[in-house]
C-alpha cells in the first residue's frame, strides 16, 4: 500500500460576526447597509441625523383684567374701613382713659356748682310741697322724694322741678327747651333722649337760652340744638353725676307735669 505524502496543513477560515443584543439581533447602532431597504438608523450610533422632536407652541391668553381691577378694588376699600375702625376705636379708648370729671371741665361755658357751692350738691336732701331754687332750671339741692321718670322719657308739657332734681339726684341728665323753639328743632332734641335711659325732655318756660342741659350739679346753655356741646354734655355726665352710683333708679318714678309736684 502506497503512502501518501502528506500535503501542508489546512488552517480553517475564520469569519468574524459582530456583537449581538438581545437573541442573536445585531446592535441598533450598525451601518445601514446592514438594515433592510437600507434605511438609516436614528440612534446616536448611526451616520445620518435622525427627526427632532417637535416642542409643542404655548400660546398665551389675553387677560381679563376687570375681575382682577374690581377684586383690587374691593380689597384696598376693605383695608381702608378696618383701618378706620382701628383708628376710631383707638381714639375712643384714649377719650374714655379720660377722667369723666376731666372731659365735662373741658366743655365750654359749663358751670360746676359742685365748685362754686358745694352745699348744693349734698344731696339726700328730701322735703315734700313747693321749692324754690336759685338755678333756672335748677341743678341740685331740696327736692321731692319721689324722682321724675327719666328713662328716655320726653315730655311735652313742663314738669315740677322738685321731681326733676331728684332724677339729677340719680344720674339723669335733664335737657330742657324754650316753649317757643320751632317743631324740627324740638324733635332734634327729642331723637337724642327717646328711649334712652338716664335722659328725659322737658320744655321749660322762661329759659333765656334756647336749650339748657343739667345735671347733678352741673349746667350748660347753648342757642343751637345742633351744638355740638349737647352731645359731649351727654356723654360725660350722663350716670356719672350721679351721687347714689348707676344703679339709683330712672322707672319707677312719677310721670307728673305742670308746676305742682305730687304728694
Amino acid at each position: 500500500m502506497s503512502m501518501s505524502t502528506p500535503g501542508p496543513e489546512r488552517v480553517p477560515s475564520t469569519v468574524k460576526v459582530g456583537k449581538t443584543t438581545g437573541q442573536g439581533k445585531p446592535p441598533t447602532g450598525g451601518s445601514g447597509a446592514n438594515r433592510p431597504g437600507g434605511s438609516r438608523p436614528t440612534g446616536k450610533g448611526g451616520k445620518g441625523k435622525g427627526r427632532k422632536p417637535v416642542t409643542p407652541v404655548k400660546v398665551a391668553g389675553a387677560r381679563n383684567w376687570g375681575p382682577i381691577a374690581v377684586a383690587g378694588l374691593v380689597v384696598v376699600i376693605a383695608v381702608g374701613i378696618i383701618g378706620w375702625g382701628v383708628f376710631a376705636s383707638v381714639k375712643s379708648d384714649k377719650q374714655n382713659a379720660v377722667p369723666w370729671e376731666e372731659r365735662a371741665a373741658a366743655i365750654s361755658g359749663l358751670v360746676n356748682f359742685r365748685e362754686t357751692n358745694p352745699d348744693l350738691v349734698k344731696g339726700s336732701q328730701h322735703k315734700s310741697g313747693t321749692l324754690k331754687y336759685e338755678q333756672a332750671p335748677p341743678v341740685a339741692g331740696e327736692h321731692n322724694p319721689a324722682w321724675e321718670n327719666c328713662n328716655g322719657v320726653v315730655y311735652t308739657e313742663p314738669i315740677p322741678n322738685e321731681h326733676a332734681v331728684h332724677s339729677l339726684e340719680h344720674g339723669a341728665v335733664w335737657i330742657t327747651y324754650r316753649p317757643d323753639l320751632p317743631a324740627d328743632q324740638v324733635a332734634t332734641l327729642a331723637a337724642k333722649v327717646e328711649g334712652k335711659e338716664k335722659l328725659m325732655l322737658s320744655p321749660f318756660p322762661g329759659l333765656s337760652n334756647a336749650v339748657a342741659l343739667q345735671a347733678w350739679g352741673y349746667q350748660l346753655k347753648v342757642d343751637s340744638v345742633d351744638d355740638p356741646r349737647i352731645d359731649e354734655f351727654i356723654k360725660s355726665l350722663r350716670v356719672n353725676a350721679s351721687i347714689e352710683g348707676p344703679t339709683a333708679l330712672c322707672d319707677r318714678g312719677v310721670s307728673v307735669t305742670g308746676s305742682t309736684p305730687q304728694g
